[in-house]
């Protein structure tokens, strides 16, 4: 199981998964937004997305839960 963790304060953009989705190394769980950037934050790990923390709007903080891969 692996948990993605924000790395920085930034608005949750856009929401590319969902609970329940099967993902690979390297695809993109969420698209965060900070000073203008668009920033792809990246599954670690092939699985399936367990637990999804996030939604489209919210504020996120240095090391706050994103989603869970099992």
């Amino acid at each position: 199981m692996a948990e993605v963790r924000a790395e920085m304060v930034a608005n949750v953009w856009k929401v590319v998964v969902k609970e329940g989705d099967t993902v690979s190394d390297g695809d993109t769980l969420v698209i965060l937004e900070s000073m203008k950037m668009e920033i792809p934050v990246l599954a670690e790990e092939e699985g399936v997305v367990a637990q999804l923390k996030v939604a489209e709007g919210d504020v996120i903080q240095e090391g706050d839960l994103i989603a869970v891969i099992q």
